[in-house]
């Protein structure tokens, strides 16, 4: 049987720009939880993502998913993470099946604010996955009727 973590610990997936920028919208409400980042891509980051961040594989449509899939298992192995958050892109899809199937993780999904009129592939096939989905415009409730309209993150 699975030991129930008294606290969260929180796994914040995230391509780098603009994702991230979004992402780290919700910090006043994460910070008080015990949380680490896992980035696509290097990046100068601020002070406070400093050794609490871990890189992967940059992926776009390929093959290197698979490796994706690979570090995500090693990762939530190694961090025991209850929750994973993301706003996207890429990376979070192997992070959120590995994480909700193998470990048990909650997910939480806010698609990305550039989405306006449609939804990006990421929000598709996280719709299906989320136990939480969020999405910032209004326009876009016909095609996540159980999603919830959170408003602008920015």
């Amino acid at each position: 049987m699975k030991k129930k973590r008294k606290n969260p610990k929180i796994c914040i997936v995230s391509s780098c720009g603009g994702h991230l920028t979004e992402v780290r919208c919700l910090l006043p409400v994460f910070r008080q939880y015990e949380h680490f980042y896992v980035l696509n891509n290097k990046s100068i980051l601020p002070e406070d993502m400093k050794g609490k961040t871990q890189f992967i594989c940059h992926a776009e449509r390929n093959l290197k998913v698979l490796k994706n899939f690979l570090e995500a298992f090693i990762i939530l192995r190694r961090e025991k993470p209850t929750m994973i958050l993301s706003t996207g892109a890429g990376p979070v899809v192997p992070f959120a099946v590995v994480g909700k199937w193998l470990y048990g993780c909650h997910i939480v999904f806010v698609e990305t604010i550039t989405r306006v009129d449609k939804p990006s592939l990421t929000g598709r096939i996280m719709y299906r996955i989320a136990d939480d989905f969020f999405y910032q415009w209004a326009s876009l409730a016909r095609f996540f009727p159980r999603g919830i309209h959170g408003g602008a993150l920015i």
